[in-house]
């Protein structure tokens, strides 16, 4: 039984009496004098839930809202964790970054002065810094941990915190659990030991990661680039988004012997606002207008975008009639796997990698390339687990890994998603075509010509709050219970459950809620709950023939529509059509 306005209402004046924030206790007493029961319940009914993916939520008061009390208590259960764990708690540091977002480095230094509070020692970036360049630090530093305060490619409303394991790769099971059972030991933020000031640079436990570390990220980004011809005058239009990668891409196409890069002007500095955009993914409708208009201005030969965090990034090609077309996740994840593979050494075998919900084509290619392929669950804590163990056990040199969500990790660089270099190595490709009279369409289509012409396609569905929430678990139950025989007139061969039968599975495909529908003729379709954002999210990956004389867009526009048709049938039969 859910409780009442009362039980909220206490529940409200219980989370004030430990918050040591003045601005949320003034928020929260608002909302308790306001009577506004339903915003109250929304915030107290449940804590954020600490998972692989850290915290993500919206700014504001309360049990479920990002706030300082919420990063202080997290702080504290994760600095137990590793005094409990770590074999050099006190003399290995964790690094601490943080993204432009108008809370973030309010939430860093929380961090930093817990931290340093309990003894730990901690490397922090001065300045908001791109998730991956964190990663980077994390691994050159033997850090216990990492910590980075971001909410990427979410709204501005919202924030998170990130956490990395002392193999510089993103938390997993059970060390998720662990530091989550610490943090609910921590009772009161009020009563949390901190070190106010701690990134001041007066403190000797809390020193600044020098800049020398980007030059040694862009000397190994350089290692793996291919040695191959390339137009140097490739005409470059960028966008971060409001976020914190011109900084750091300038500097790198700067050393990479790019001038032509233009950056959008009004998107180009921090600011977690985000005035341009309602949304800053770059994967959403509009998101990259500004960055198109500038392209037709410079007659570019490509469009790359990172996230606000620079940990993603999205591309862009002239077509035909001029105009540019988006490529998808898959498309730049296929064409950069292809592109490594070519020139990977010999040995030892490259491995080749990507989430369970990307393309399989990925698989084709690694098989004509004589590489490894693994997948994994969604996220590149599991892609980058899975590497590390395949590398000790099997023999295998990681050499790229991707996941659809515009994520990709080229080379053993960072461990984890990786938007700087991957834009780096894209425009090393594009401007090989170049010196061939081609673009990336043309190299698109040859991979499809070779491997089959594999379309995916993404329906996401949303349902906010608590309630939608329930919305969503209730849809994967009902899909459970009643799985279909057919789906858009396709007879579907094999359903397959995911939180079950995970014993039989490598530990990179674990328990998780996500249901496969096998389909007749090759194609599949995948049905999860988002881990971070009240989605649920179908995936529809279909191959089909492709004759010589037949044109690549127009069979892709006809295989679309058949995925958004199976995509639709889907979302009707679980309730959310």
């Amino acid at each position: 039984m859910e409780p009442g306005p009362d039980a909220i209402i206490e529940a409200a004046r219980a989370w004030i009496s430990q918050d040591p924030d003045p601005e949320t206790v003034a928020e929260l007493e608002a909302l308790i004098a306001s009577g506004d029961h339903a915003e109250l319940r929304e915030r107290m009914l449940a804590p954020l839930e600490f998972g692989t993916a850290g915290l993500r939520g919206i700014v504001g008061a309360g049990l479920g809202r990002m706030n300082r009390a919420v990063v202080i208590r997290a702080t504290r259960g994760l600095a137990e964790y590793i005094l409990a764990k770590n074999t050099d708690p006190r003399t290995l540091p964790v690094v601490v970054g943080f993204d432009g977002r108008l809370s973030s480095r309010r939430f860093a230094e929380d961090a930093v002065g817990v931290l340093v509070a309990a003894g730990i020692p901690v490397r922090f970036f001065e300045d908001p810094a791109p998730t991956p360049l964190v990663a980077h630090a994390a691994r050159e530093l033997s850090a216990n941990a990492a910590i980075v305060i971001t909410a990427s490619h979410n709204p501005p409303e919202y924030n998170g915190y990130k956490v990395y394991a002392a193999n510089a790769a993103q938390i997993v099971s059970p060390v998720d659990q662990e530091i989550s059972a610490r943090i609910a030991a921590v009772k009161s933020a009020k009563d949390v030991p901190l070190v106010a000031g701690a990134m001041g640079g007066s403190h000797a436990k809390a020193e600044r990661v020098s800049s020398a570390f980007f030059d040694r990220y862009l000397a190994e980004v350089d290692a793996v680039r291919p040695r191959v011809e390339r137009d140097q005058q490739l005409c470059i239009v960028y966008t971060p988004m409001h976020g914190v990668g011109w900084r750091y891409v300038r500097q790198t196409f700067e050393r990479s012997g790019y001038p032509n890069l233009h950056v959008v002007p009004e998107q180009a500095e921090p600011d977690g606002r985000f005035p341009t955009v309602n949304f800053p993914n770059p994967e959403e409708p509009g998101a990259l207008d500004l960055a198109m208009k500038l392209a037709d201005e410079q007659k570019a030969d490509l469009i790359l975008a990172n996230d606000p965090d620079a940990d993603r990034l999205a591309a862009c090609i002239p077509t035909a009639t001029g105009r540019f077309r988006q490529l998808t996740g898959n498309q730049v994840g296929l064409l950069l796997a292809d592109f490594m593979l070519e020139h990977a050494l010999a040995a030892p075998r490259p491995l080749v990698a990507s989430s369970i919900v990307s393309s399989p084509m990925l698989g084709a290619i690694a098989e004509a390339r004589g590489a490894r392929f693994e997948q994994t669950l969604t996220g590149f804590k599991w892609i980058w687990n899975a590497a590390l163990d395949l590398e000790a056990q099997a023999g295998v040199r990681f050499a790229f890994g991707y996941e659809e969500a515009l994520g990709y990790s080229v080379g053993r660089i960072v461990r984890d998603k990786d938007g700087i270099s991957a834009a780096l190595l894209l425009a090393d490709l594009a401007a090989h075509e170049k010196t061939r009279g081609r673009g990336l369409g043309e190299r698109l289509d040859d991979l499809y010509r070779k491997h089959g012409l594999w379309v995916s396609l993404q329906k996401s569905i949303t349902r906010p709050g608590s309630d939608g929430l329930a919305e969503i678990e209730q849809a994967m139950q009902r899909l459970k219970d009643a799985p279909p025989e057919t789906v858009g007139g396709v007879r579907v061969t094999r359903v397959t459950d995911f939180r079950s039968g995970a014993e039989a599975r490598p530990r990179w495909l674990p328990a998780t809620s996500l249901i496969a529908l096998d389909l007749e003729g090759g194609g599949r379709v995948l049905v999860r709950p988002s881990g971070t954002e009240p989605k649920l999210k179908i995936y529809v990956d279909l191959r089909v023939p492709l004759a010589a004389s037949e044109r690549v867009s127009a069979k892709e526009e006809e295989a679309l529509r058949a995925a958004q048709a199976l995509a639709d049938d889907v979302a009707d039969r679980v309730g959310l059509g």
